[in-house]
């Protein structure tokens, strides 16, 4: 499999061309099951950077994202055999690359918690990425967002993976609570549980920071 991350000078994942611009996912996959490793990198090529900014809001971290984004893939491509067509590749690749990063935040003991209101959402996160402030703002309120980014980041970190899964996935990658549920394997009262959780522990972390905003 081809080295996953694209060029350095681009630092910032951007979306890949869709699959319009060749076979689609089921071809691709049916030739990758036959052993055609070209095909399995065209999916790669396909879905590297929307891997990476999954994971790294996972984990935080530009080089574990990639790191944890090609170790994904490679269990997909040892495993694509088993993938029967019930679901989109996407969505079964997304459920192998969650599990990497779960795993990952596990062993490094990551604890976290308890408590987070629905008033105070996660929708302005670009995945993976700094978003570029308007021009017609201030220096001084530029620094402010970059701090209050800084703030956030530190407090989904403190999250328990299977808090941060369920956050990340509804929040920033706007999965609804079944598709959560069925990708973290749990039942849907567990998912409403964990983002309950998940909030009220963000909401303490950050209740200084949305004070001042």
């Amino acid at each position: 499999m081809n080295e996953l991350r694209p060029d350095p000078s681009n630092t910032v994942p951007t979306e890949t061309p869709d699959a319009a611009a060749g076979p689609d996912d089921l071809e691709l996959v049916a030739r990758s099951q036959a052993g055609d490793t070209s095909a399995f990198n065209e999916l790669v090529i396909r879905y590297r950077n929307r891997a990476y900014a999954m994971i790294y809001n996972m984990v935080r971290n530009e080089q574990d994202a990639w790191d944890l984004a090609q170790d994904g893939f490679l269990k997909a491509w040892k495993s694509i055999n088993r993938f029967r067509g019930q679901s989109s590749f996407y969505t079964w690749l997304y459920r192998i690359l969650m599990n990497v990063a779960i795993d990952s935040l596990r062993k490094k003991q990551i604890e976290g918690g308890q408590e987070f209101d629905d008033q105070i959402g996660l929708h302005n996160i670009a995945p993976g990425a700094a978003t570029a402030p308007k021009s017609e703002m201030e220096p001084a309120e530029r620094i402010s967002d970059k701090e209050i980014r800084q703030r956030i980041d530190e407090a989904i970190a403190k999250l328990s993976p299977e808090h941060r899964t369920a956050i990340v996935m509804r929040e920033i990658d706007g999965l609804e609570y079944t598709e959560i549920a069925e990708q973290m394997g749990c039942s849907l009262g567990t998912v409403m549980s964990r983002l309950f959780y998940a909030r009220k522990k963000l909401q303490a972390l950050l209740k200084d920071v949305y004070e001042t905003i």
